[in-house]
């Protein structure tokens, strides 16, 4: 069964299920492999579940109208290239050369509790040290990397969804 010839719900919940399944690892990762995340890993979690909540929406509405599905395609660019901002920046980090890096700061908790919304960000999004670290790889890529190819995947995958031409109805 070719994927590309899936509904448009299909397609969209099978973007949610990718989502929750990168989730799903990561948090396995963090409590049962012991790998803790710096406050990058932290958001790129968040742009996760932004991602799959409209992958989740947009699969459950279904709209028939080309210009429904196109607003949930824009929705997934959206959330897909916040999250490509973020693991893109992540990746950088990991390349600079060690011991070049600045420290993360304190810890994310400590942050939220004395830094405003927009400062927390700004923060969080400048921090690198430990977001520097590479303690985990898959062919010899870096979580943050294989976390940048996950978000570029699953807004592409989106935007095939919401923007192809379709032949026919087709119904999950």
């Amino acid at each position: 069964m070719n994927p590309f010839r899936w509904s448009f719900r299909a397609q969209f919940l099978a973007g949610f299920l990718g989502c929750a399944a990168l989730l799903a690892y990561a948090i396995y990762t963090q409590l049962y492999q012991g790998l803790e995340p710096c406050p990058l890993c932290i958001f790129q979690r968040i742009a996760y579940a932004a991602l799959g909540l409209v992958f989740l929406v947009g699969g459950l509405h279904a709209p028939r109208a080309p210009g429904g599905r196109r607003f949930y395609g824009v929705a997934v660019a959206l959330a897909g290239l916040v999250g490509i901002g973020i693991a893109g920046r992540h990746v950088w980090l990991q390349l600079q050369p060690q011991g070049t890096a600045p420290s993360c700061g304190p810890p994310l908790s400590f942050l939220q509790e004395t830094l405003g919304p927009m400062e927390l960000v700004r923060k969080v999004l400048t921090g690198t040290g430990d977001c520097g670290t590479v303690d985990w790889t898959l062919l010899g890529l870096s979580m943050p990397a294989w976390s940048l190819i996950g978000f570029v995947s699953l807004a592409a995958w989106g935007l095939l969804a919401a923007f192809r031409r379709r032949k026919g109805r087709h119904r999950f």
